[in-house]
């Protein structure tokens, strides 16, 4: 069994989940949703690699997750 990274983010009640591993994201309205659409996600991902004949990775340590501050122009800012 492989694990992966999820990462969630809240936007206007969607949780939007995404496997920056596999390239997948997907969304679900409750956060439990949005993991299990997330498993299905990577399930579908990593069946078409094999189907494709394509390496299947896995993470193989931890991720550090970090942020970065970003100046962003007064006049860009909804």
């Amino acid at each position: 069994m492989a694990r992966y990274t999820v990462l969630l983010y809240e936007e206007e009640g969607v949780y939007a989940a995404l496997i920056p591993y596999l390239g997948v994201a997907t969304q679900g309205s409750t956060i439990q949703e949005a993991l299990a659409m997330a498993q299905e996600a990577a399930e579908l991902h990593i069946h078409g690699l094999i189907e494709d004949g394509e390496p299947v990775l896995e993470e193989q340590s931890v991720p550090i997750v970090a942020a970065v501050n970003v100046e962003i122009p007064a006049e860009v800012t909804v």
